[in-house]
């Protein structure tokens, strides 16, 4: 994620400025060593300042595995499940319809 142009200062700088940052699908895959460090820095931003909404089929107990390294996700889950309001939904698939 780092490159030597500036652009993912720029990128980052772009995601903090806004007051809600909605983050779909999360933990389709493992995040890499550069997306995780990166994802640590956005949410330990934007924490206790902005608001942050998450979307997820995959359940919050497999957040750690999705995040892909227990240090730096008991990091980010601190920040984000602590202090979250949690909507579980249940039911089968709407697109279905």
């Amino acid at each position: 994620m780092l490159k030597g142009d500036g652009s993912d200062i720029r990128e980052k700088a772009k995601i903090e400025k806004h007051d809600l940052l909605i983050l779909d699908d999360f933990g389709l895959q493992i995040l890499d060593v550069e997306d995780r460090l990166a994802f640590l820095e956005i949410i330990e931003d934007r924490h206790g300042r902005k608001s942050t909404i998450i979307t997820s089929q995959l359940p919050v107990l497999k957040w750690h595995e999705a995040i892909g390294d227990e240090t730096i996700a008991d990091a980010i889950l601190d920040r984000i499940v602590h202090t979250a309001h949690r909507i579980e939904l249940k039911g089968g698939s709407l697109r279905r319809k």
